[in-house]
């Protein structure tokens, strides 16, 4: 290993070690919904992160959903957000989660949602539960993830002092209103020479997740590297696309969702349906993927790999091979699976071999790629940070 690549390494390792990585989905389920086509009899498996998405799924009705993480943490996340569905009214629900502050939550936590968690998740909410209640500091500045948006938003409003242009942008009624405000009012302000260089370092890049592997990808595909692959993403998210429904980008730039602008769980009709019994089909499981699938006594239809290939590209191929043997094994036989990159191309693919009837089989041969409705779906996402987006049916 290079030297910077185990500075690197050590960097990422050091962010995030005992921490919540991810306070909010970074993945747009409006096109896993049109890519998955949710059926009633459906076994989901989808990599937790916060936990909104696979909330979002099971609102489409089907049979499972299965949350699987390897960091405790976030499994933690998406236990309160279902203990809070079961105890909690609306109202109170839409505070903690939607505005990230709920005061007076200990006592709310020990009476009504402590009970029904596990015991690690109990133990990390012992401890953490103050982040639902800091006049300062919504649960949304948390995290690895939160303390980059945090810093963005001191940087934003202490540094280049550009509030009221962001608060104009985010409630502007077209996208020709929101490129106008762009282009006159923040695309030569924000652009300093400071942003370019912290977007250019791995400490910055960890914060939101971003490993080694991935930054390499970015910077050996795309024209410009990193720096102008960032720029380009937050340009089309602010001047391409409707900001109105765009609640990611809003709960960063603001610390908290509206009730007009969130994900589909925080909304009143929705909270009710989840509430009514549809979060139960919702269990979290801490462990690889690989893990989860080898221990299932079901098999599952639909995947949701999020961007996490990228992670094991790079130096975990062996287990990037042996999760494919998993997906191949546990798989029904009308799956779908779907992933995203941070990458143009997902080359490492291309070298995957599972064992099928006693041989050895590249799993592109097994994979039917819908080319069509992925180009057609990814230039409407609007996270817009990852290069590409892959939809495909896996054969037995």
């Amino acid at each position: 290993m290079i030297l910077t690549d185990w500075i690197s390494s050590r960097v990422f390792n050091a962010v995030h070690r005992n921490n919540l990585v991810y306070n909010t989905c970074w993945e747009d389920p409006r096109l896993d919904r049109e890519a998955l086509d949710f059926q009633p009899d459906d076994r989901v498996m989808v990599i937790t992160s916060a936990g909104c998405n696979a909330l979002d799924y099971v609102l489409c009705n089907p049979l499972e959903v299965h949350a699987v993480d390897m960091n405790p943490r976030q499994n933690a996340l998406l236990q309160l957000k279902l203990a809070g569905m079961r105890r909690l009214d609306y109202e109170d629900f839409f505070r903690m989660f939607g505005e990230g502050r709920l005061p007076g939550v200990r006592k709310v936590y020990e009476s009504k949602l402590r009970q029904d968690l596990n015991d690690w998740s109990r133990g990390f909410w012992d401890r953490k539960i103050k982040f639902f209640d800091n006049p300062r500091k919504t649960f949304y500045y948390r995290g690895t993830s939160g303390a980059f948006a945090r810093l963005m938003r001191l940087y934003v409003e202490k540094v280049i002092k550009v509030r009221k242009s962001i608060d104009r942008l985010l409630d502007a009624p077209t996208v020709e209103e929101q490129l106008r405000i762009y282009e006159v009012e923040l695309e030569n302000k924000f652009w300093t020479g400071f942003v370019k260089f912290a977007m250019n370092r791995d400490t910055t890049l960890s914060m939101l997740g971003v490993p080694k592997a991935q930054r390499r990808q970015i910077e050996t595909q795309y024209e410009g590297g990193v720096v102008k692959y960032v720029r380009d993403c937050v340009e089309a998210v602010f001047t391409q696309l409707p900001l109105k429904d765009n609640y990611f980008w809003r709960v960063y730039l603001n610390g908290a969702y509206t009730k007009d602008c969130c994900p589909e769980y925080l909304k009143e009709e929705n909270f009710e349906r989840l509430k009514g019994g549809l979060c139960d089909r919702v269990t979290t499981h801490t462990c690889s993927v690989q893990s989860f699938l080898e221990q299932s006594p079901v098999p599952i239809s639909k995947f949701i790999l999020l961007d996490h290939m990228d992670w094991l590209s790079d130096k975990f191929f062996p287990l990037l091979e042996s999760e494919w043997q998993a997906i191949h094994d546990r798989a029904t036989e009308n799956s779908r699976i779907i992933w995203r990159s941070g990458g143009l191309r997902t080359d490492f693919i291309n070298q995957v071999k599972v064992l099928r009837n006693g041989e050895l089989t590249p799993v592109n041969d097994l994979l039917t790629y819908h080319e069509d409705l992925a180009a057609r779906l990814h230039p409407l996402d609007r996270v817009h940070t990852y290069a590409s987006f892959y939809i495909a049916d896996l054969k037995k």
